[in-house]
């Protein structure tokens, strides 16, 4: 039984569009990182190559994201209690952290190996830390720990919509879809 008698706003299809495009991307980018064979060295493989690509496109998709949002503000929430709301707001603003920060660490911590970064393979970017191979390990540390802190969220983001979709029936996830 639904708990709102009224159909919700849906999303916009471009908001729908960077949702699921970043989620593709990000279902991509997690099984590389952990398949690359070398963390620490020199990027020896095409999944090092490509775990920089895909990361420097999910931050400017995610970046593209934040200016739609300034131009199409989403649809308002479903009711909800005040604590849902706050912890909706407080899980969605780590998200969006840890979208611009897992990738800038990444980049500097590549810019730390001196391995190349680009976009696709299509654009090269410039270094945003100099070769330093302490740097590099600290670096590549805070990536990985801030890569499982979101991996963490991105966990409680799916939980909380299946339960909205299958506990609460209230249309959340309909909106997205």
């Amino acid at each position: 039984m639904s708990t709102t008698a009224l159909p919700l706003a849906r999303y916009h299809l471009v908001s729908r569009w960077f949702h699921w495009a970043l989620v593709a991307l990000i279902a991509l980018e997690y099984p590389l990182a952990w398949l690359m064979s070398d963390h620490r060295g020199v990027p020896e493989d095409a999944l090092a190559s490509w775990h920089v690509g895909v990361g420097t496109t999910i931050l400017g998709l995610f970046l593209l994201r934040l200016l739609w949002r300034q131009v199409r503000t989403p649809p308002p929430h479903p009711p909800m209690p005040a604590w849902q709301a706050r912890a909706a707001q407080a899980t969605h603003g780590l998200l969006y952290a840890g979208f611009v920060l897992l990738p800038l660490l990444g980049w500097m911590a590549a810019s730390a190996r001196a391995w190349p970064v680009h976009v696709m393979g299509l654009i090269q970017l410039p270094a945003l830390f100099p070769a330093s191979t302490t740097w590099a390990g600290l670096l590549g540390d805070a990536h990985q720990a801030v890569a499982i802190g979101l991996l963490g969220l991105i966990g409680l983001h799916v939980v909380a919509a299946l339960f909205h979709t299958y506990i609460l029936r209230d249309g959340s996830l309909r909106r997205m879809l």
